[in-house]
């Protein structure tokens, strides 16, 4: 009876985050392809999910393009000029910024000590190296995820207690995001 209800326990382990994965891309999926179906009246599965890529793609080509820019920035700086709408896109194209594109803020995985002895340390991203317009041009700022969770907390920490990690920013995230349970 013991090693059946191993073997169910060593079942859900394998096959609940692969059920989960498929089923929230799926949704995504499926969600994204009726919406984008509904708005242009077609009744081909998959369709609007393709219109969405060729769209996404299309507005990244007009984005990068010099005289599209311009337009799209003027629209951009508008935006920014109402109040709470203000609020929302700012922090959104930060946060995607971050992630992706040229000016990526997660790229530099850091050990940052914690306490008089240096025995304590926590894992992080280095976010802007200078802090000199908030009068301390002897700190940065620091970056530390939580695990399990799109929170975190930025610190404001001296360059003295913060060491460089040699590995890449992704392996990192991942390592602090599962709680220190994925990674070699």
């Amino acid at each position: 009876m013991r090693r059946l209800a191993y073997y169910f326990l060593q079942g859900l382990i394998f096959l609940v985050p692969i059920i989960v994965t498929f089923w929230a891309a799926s949704s995504v999926f499926l969600t994204i392809d009726a919406s984008i179906r509904q708005l242009i009246r077609s009744p081909i599965p998959g369709l609007g999910f393709l219109v969405m890529l060729v769209g996404v793609t299309a507005f990244g080509f007009l984005a990068s393009n010099f005289f599209t820019r311009r337009i799209l920035l003027f629209f951009e700086r508008m935006l920014d000029r109402l109040p709470l709408l203000k609020l929302l896109h700012t922090s959104l194209k930060d946060l995607m910024t971050a992630f992706v594109g040229d000016k990526r803020r997660f790229n530099k995985p850091v050990l940052v000590s914690i306490g008089a002895d240096d025995r304590v340390k926590v894992l992080g991203f280095v976010t802007r190296t200078s802090m000199e317009h908030f009068g301390r041009p002897q700190d940065l700022a620091v970056y530390f995820p939580q695990a399990y969770n799109f929170a975190g907390q930025l610190v404001i920490v001296p360059q003295t207690a913060v060491t460089a990690v040699p590995l890449d920013a992704s392996e990192v995230m991942t390592f602090i995001v599962s709680g220190g349970v994925t990674g070699k």
